[in-house]
């Protein structure tokens, strides 16, 4: 008789296993594109992830075309934009987030440089489109048309292109040479500018020259004003006239100490150029806290950099020959600023006003059936389109925040949207896959590597002029920055799934062209989903019919 066995380990039953490897498999591989976070997160619509892709694969012109297939301004918005791609990039959470917006700023210089144009239509289709307002959105919105071979006119009030992007951003920050150079472009495309034409009777307009239809993209050029008690006219501007002046070449006396009322980004431009017309004290007064503030953080930082002073928690209530007498305001329990009854004195020569600014649209107020919400047009958000069919309305002109990124997104939108309602087709959104987390990626494959920094003029060299004060990247630190990319969600060709499988049920199609399951080996042990450093390959249940 033998004895009883007595093995430590329990024989499976091979007909139930659900272990890694099961009889029968349960589960198998696919390979997946998700959406990276930086493209989810660009106002513009960019493929960040697939330029930055071309950039690291050598192809810069390559990189340049697939930037502008969506943007046609990069080098404008590497120097302007706010980078929200950065905010949500995944590798914030390794070490720094890429520096996509100096990488897109490379791509633009360097197509300057090189003489890169856009590629011409290659039919027309004998229909007009009238864009008014050449801001970025409107000049966005006609790139896109041109390129579908639309006849685009663009209708400005202005002596050149480019809206605030020309009149309210300071050259120091977006050199005019560079400007130009990009909308120059679109004149090459085909694009007519009527500059110096400001609309009065738009369909008017419309119907005398034939247009099939219109896209109002004027921007945010009146200040909003507020009324100081004992002011001297002479001493206090708006913000957005003063910016203005300065960027049309005048240089206005402002004496040597200036108050900026107000905490948004033109606050703090205003406030900078305040120096660099040779003001000794540039003060910003804010009714809130620096928290609170709406202006952007580096903007912030920048001012404070340059010898700008903020005043947080204060605002002007009378002015008299030499100071402003400013409340002391304090957060109540709601976090709203509220008065103390305590006062203080403030010297200055001259006060800008910094309040916000509203949209031009009141030529638009005599169309009948149009309906607005303040100083924007209520549009359809899904096809921006008024009330009116035909007309269509972006950027400034339509509620939104307003920065050059969002409204050059807004012109490409309303581009396909006018394109299908030209055809009489309905636009239909493609769905976006989802947007993949850091959770989801094996971050261990990539390494720490520290973010290239773009080299900026001494604080005390900024405000002796406008010249700019970001310098680019160079090739190498353009590359390597590019190369920082974790390609989050999708395949990059490492091999880590063709080097671990271990039934060799993944094979190789060739540069270019990734990979694909040999289902007939594979088994379902999910070691090529493991190891994945991008998250580009999901396990899913086995289909049993």
């Amino acid at each position: 008789m033998k004895p009883e066995r007595k093995d430590m380990t329990v024989h499976p039953d091979l007909s139930r296993g659900e272990g890694r490897v099961a009889p029968v498999r349960s589960r198998k591989p696919i390979y997946l594109d998700m959406l990276p976070p930086c493209n989810a997160g660009c106002p513009a619509g960019e493929n960040i992830q697939e330029w930055l892709r071309l950039i690291k694969a050598g192809e810069a012109e390559a990189a340049w075309r697939q930037l502008v297939s969506d943007n046609p301004f990069p080098a404008i918005h590497g120097r302007v934009c706010y980078h929200p791609c950065e905010t949500a990039c995944n590798r914030k959470d390794l070490d720094s987030a890429v520096s996509i917006h100096s990488v897109e700023r490379y791509l633009g210089d360097l197509a300057i440089e090189k003489g890169w144009q856009f590629p011409k239509p290659r039919r027309s289709s004998g229909r007009r489109v009238m864009v008014v307002g050449a801001g970025p959105s409107g000049l966005s919105a006609a790139y896109h048309l041109a390129k579908m071979g639309h006849h685009v006119e663009i209708f400005d009030a202005g002596d050149l292109p480019g809206g605030m992007m020309r009149y309210g951003i300071p050259e120091y920050r977006l050199p005019r040479d560079v400007l130009d150079a990009e909308i120059d472009r679109l004149r090459v495309l085909g694009v007519v500018f009527r500059q110096n034409t400001p609309i009065k009777d738009l369909l008017a307009m419309q119907a005398e020259e034939n247009f099939d239809a219109v896209f109002v993209a004027v921007g945010a050029h009146i200040s909003k004003r507020v009324d100081i008690p004992s002011a001297d006219a002479s001493r206090v501007v708006d913000a957005v006239s003063f910016l203005r002046d300065v960027a049309s070449g005048e240089r206005p006396v402002i004496g040597r100490k200036v108050a900026v009322y107000g905490g948004g980004n033109t606050a703090m431009d205003a406030a900078r150029v305040a120096r660099r017309l040779g003001a000794e004290e540039s003060v910003v007064v804010y009714r809130r806290t620096q928290e609170q503030m709406p202006a952007h953080e580096e903007e912030r930082e920048g001012a404070e950099t340059e010898g700008v002073k903020m005043n947080w928690l204060r605002t002007i209530t009378s002015m008299d020959d030499a100071d402003l007498t400013v409340e002391i305001m304090e957060l109540d329990d709601d976090g709203k600023a509220v008065g103390t009854g305590r006062y203080e004195k403030l010297a200055a020569d001259t006060v800008i006003l910094a309040l916000g600014q509203r949209a031009d649209t009141d030529f638009l107020h005599a169309i009948p059936g149009m309906s607005f919400h303040d100083d924007v047009v209520d549009v359809d958000p899904h096809s921006l389109m008024t009330a009116v069919p035909g007309i269509f309305a972006g950027g400034d002109a339509v509620p939104s925040d307003r920065t050059v990124t969002i409204g050059v997104g807004h012109g490409k939108k309303a581009a396909r949207r006018i394109d299908a309602w030209l055809n009489t087709e309905e636009w239909v959104t493609r769905p976006k896959h989802d947007v993949v987390t850091i959770d989801q990626m094996n971050l261990w494959y990539f390494g720490d590597h520290a973010r290239r920094q773009q080299v900026e003029t001494a604080a005390n060299e900024r405000i002796e002029g406008f010249g700019e004060i970001v310098a680019g990247l160079t090739d190498a630190e353009a590359d390597f920055e590019a190369r920082r990319c974790l390609s989050c969600g999708n395949c990059f060709e490492c091999d880590g799934c063709f080097g671990a499988c271990p039934e060799d049920a993944v094979i190789k199609l060739g540069k270019g062209n990734r990979y694909r399951f040999d289902y007939e080996k594979c088994t379902g042990c999910a070691t090529c989903y493991e190891q994945c450093p991008v998250h580009a390959i999901e396990m899913i249940q086995e289909d049993k019919r």
